[in-house]
């Protein structure tokens, strides 16, 4: 069953799915399609009740519209939660029924994976519906797992912040990973090979013992990594890492991560601005896996994906830029950025119909 409401100011349209057969419970909420169908993940989770489901949805389908337009796609802002059934259930039957939902909004929503979703998951959704990506990879097109991407976005965009708040390169740096899931793996890859000195964390500690085995990183709990001495802090797991008491316990002077949602508040932003540590904006840098969907469904070359990742740096800098420029934080700067290209409608590639 799917339940349609409209007409909410926070966004244009909500479903809330609810196949008990299927183990179907969730909601999938579009923020805005001004430059395009609504774009975002659908994401898998322990949620306490539909309440904290719902909210979530919402704000990391407003966090999607202002990451695509300000990565330049034509492309608005969704996302779809799910929460995870108890005990075992069947996995195809779930995404089956999922796919079915996404199907019923006739492209008003294109999903992709999310944190504790993956490839094989939406080959499952492909049946059922064509409004989907991150698909097993094709010769000559883009698709795949787009955590790499993500990464890569994430690492450009922290030597443009390192280079502008300590005025060195990456080498011989000291970054904290909290979470080396997919998408934080892919990072401390990366960090890695460029010379940097690693801590990581995770809450998977197998997980978290092989990264650490392959990049020579210290291993630090969950609770210790925030406080770390580090020249970078970078969050790559859930969101709400930064409110009132924890903006206080960082010691790195740049935060630059993958989660989504960093910011507990808009005034923790400002809180972090205030204390001299620069933040790049979640949504700014972690737009490398949106990128790949983006490419994947519209029909772009690796090229220009790979192109457009590897300009993250620059949004990163135009938007440090207008904060320098107008006495902001930096979280405030991308909001008018990102704003400011949605009520223009600026569209570069339109999606063909």
């Amino acid at each position: 069953m799917v339940v349609q409401v409209q007409g909410e100011s926070l966004v244009e349209e909500v479903l809330m799915l609810k196949d008990a057969e299927a183990g179907l419970d969730g909601v999938i909420a579009v923020h805005s399609t001004v430059l395009g169908p609504g774009a975002g993940g659908c994401r898998l989770w322990h949620y306490a009740d539909g309440e904290a489901a719902f909210a979530d949805a919402v704000r990391l389908a407003e966090g999607m519209s202002y990451k695509n337009a300000l990565a330049g796609l034509p492309l608005g802002g969704a996302k779809a939660v799910l929460r995870r059934p108890a005990g075992d259930f069947d996995r195809a039957k779930l995404f089956r029924a999922f796919g079915r939902a996404v199907a019923r909004l006739e492209g008003r929503y294109v999903t992709a994976e999310d944190v504790g979703t993956g490839v094989a998951d939406m080959e499952v959704v492909a049946g059922e519906t064509r409004h989907v990506a991150g698909l097993a990879k094709r010769p000559g097109r883009p698709g795949g797992d787009p955590s790499p991407h993500t990464a890569r976005g994430v690492f450009v965009a922290m030597e443009h912040a390192v280079r502008r708040r300590l005025g060195r390169d990456l080498a011989g740096c000291t970054v904290a990973i909290q979470g080396v899931g997919h998408v934080g793996e892919a990072l401390a890859h990366l960090l890695h090979a460029a010379g940097a000195r690693l801590v990581v964390a995770d809450v998977d500690s197998e997980r978290v013992a092989r990264v650490a085995v392959e990049t020579g990183a210290e291993v630090a709990s969950s609770a210790q990594v925030l406080a770390t001495r580090a020249e970078v802090f970078a969050p790559c797991a859930l969101g709400g890492v930064f409110h009132a008491e924890s903006v206080e316990a960082v010691r790195a002077p740049v935060i630059c991560g993958a989660a989504n949602n960093q910011l507990a508040t808009a005034q923790d932003g400002e809180r972090l601005a205030r204390r001299g540590i620069l933040y790049a904006p979640d949504y700014v840098v972690n737009a490398g896996g949106i990128i790949n969907v983006a490419g994947e469904y519209i029909g772009w070359s690796p090229e220009d994906v790979a192109g457009r990742v590897e300009s993250t740096g620059a949004r990163l800098g135009a938007v440090l830029d207008l904060a320098e420029a107008q006495g902001l934080a930096p979280h405030l700067a991308a909001d008018v950025l990102a704003r400011s290209a949605i009520a223009a409608g600026r569209v570069k590639t339109p999606i063909a119909a």
